[in-house]
């Protein structure tokens, strides 16, 4: 029988598991991890740098570049954060559309990390079905903003337009029959809200699907249950938040104890795990979907039934209507202004933080009275969950750091900010 040797592995950046930026070095026992060392730094784009070269506003396309599959959730960290310095009140209209489209942009992060966390895995079918979702969550996307990802839709004192009151409609072609064409056009005949209604109306069956596959499937649970467990005052230790805390089994959501938008005037439940192992990770995500979906269908209720202006009324921070702009000579000034200098917040420093869906976002901003920071620097949630790799998989086999790294949901436009 041959000896067991001691390895030193690189994983990645190129495995499929890795996502292709996190380059993994691994010290092994034979097949058991002995050592884990992640290396970062492959994506790396100053964005923290680059935001305190620029005017306030002209830095919020850098947010959705960051964790690229929680886009408008890190935008309302930075806005939230130039708000507070610059004392601007949000109209409540435009509360209730951030809270949506918070809620919508976790959905999208969850079901991304579950259709690829189930891929790396070996669960292969989940994808499929997982991004079928998605398809109809970037059209609201793409109805509000013009963009499918990167929307640049929140800005200091609101959002940059209403909800719009028609859907894009999917147009005959050669590769779909009418009727196809008709069925799938049925719930886009009305506004982005009547389409959103109908999401949030068949999504807890389609979550049913998702739990039909993997759940109680014994394959999954061999290789999540037990696996990277990671005790509630460990996790407290290493600076866990989001899904990797409560699954741990500590109730912590910045939406309820340090509340924001409008979460303070929706119903939803926290879920917790017990066992911070991968299994629980996977159970509070899936649950999380659910309660999403619960705030989304109560959002879309009270944006229906309230009118109202979605960005604040006040031009040296906000840009005029645009057919104001043409007809009036101040209105015109204070769009030039806004778009060549910028705003000048007070001198002083702020701390804003969101509750993404990976866990806690935060923007910590210095402002010295200039048009663009003093100094920035952004809290992503992946950076501490990532540094406690070597903690989480060792003594494991080689296949468990691929759960390891799946339950975290590393996304690294954030890890290398």
């Amino acid at each position: 029988m041959p000896e067991i040797r001691n390895y030193t592995l690189n994983f990645g950046p190129q495995h499929p598991a890795a996502h292709g930026v996190l380059r993994l070095v691994l010290e092994m026992d034979g097949e058991v991890i002995e050592r884990a060392d992640p290396h970062i730094g492959l994506l790396h784009r100053a964005t923290e740098k680059l935001a305190e070269s620029k005017p306030y506003a002209q830095s919020i396309p850098y947010m959705d570049r960051l964790d690229y599959m929680s886009m408008m959730c890190n935008e309302h960290a930075y806005v939230r954060a130039i708000e507070k310095l610059i004392g601007v009140e949000v109209p409540i209209r435009a509360q209730y559309i951030r809270t949506l489209f918070d809620e919508i942009t976790r959905i999208l992060n969850h079901l991304l990390w579950l259709g690829t966390h189930g891929l790396d895995v070996g669960a292969m079918t989940m994808f499929l079905y997982c991004f079928r979702e998605r398809e109809d969550l970037m059209d609201c996307y793409e109805a509000v903003t013009g963009a499918r990802m990167h929307a640049a839709y929140y800005r200091p004192g609101g959002v940059y337009r209403d909800l719009p009151d028609e859907m894009p409609k999917y147009e005959p072609n050669e590769f779909r029959s009418d009727a196809d064409i008709a069925r799938k056009n049925e719930t886009r005949e009305g506004s982005l809200l009547d389409f959103i209604d109908a999401f949030t109306e068949r999504f807890p069956g389609l979550v049913d699907e998702y739990e039909t596959l993997l759940t109680d499937n014994r394959i999954w649970k061999q290789r999540t249950v037990g696996i990277g467990v990671v005790s509630t005052e460990r996790a407290l230790q290493l600076g866990f938040s989001g899904p990797m805390l409560r699954g741990s089994g500590h109730a912590w959501d910045l939406r309820k104890k340090q509340t924001y938008a409008a979460y303070d005037k929706v119903d939803f439940d926290i879920p917790v795990g017990q066992n911070g192992d991968c299994y629980d990770r996977y159970l509070v995500r899936v649950e999380e979907l659910r309660q999403s979906n619960r705030i989304v269908k109560q959002c879309v209720d009270w944006l229906r039934a309230n009118p109202g202006p979605v960005i604040a009324d006040d031009h040296k921070v906000a840009v005029p209507n645009r057919a104001d702009m043409k007809d009036d000579m101040e209105a015109l000034i204070h769009h030039f202004k806004l778009f060549t200098e910028g705003f000048c917040p007070p001198p002083g420093e702020v701390y804003a933080a969101v509750e993404a869906p990976k866990g806690e976002f935060g923007c910590y901003v210095i402002s010295d009275g200039a048009n663009k920071p003093y100094r920035l620097k952004l809290r992503a949630p992946g950076f501490a969950h990532l540094s406690a790799m070597d903690e989480m998989v060792k003594g494991h086999m080689l296949a468990d750091v691929v759960a390891v790294i799946g339950t975290m949901d590393v996304v690294f436009g954030e890890i290398d900010r």
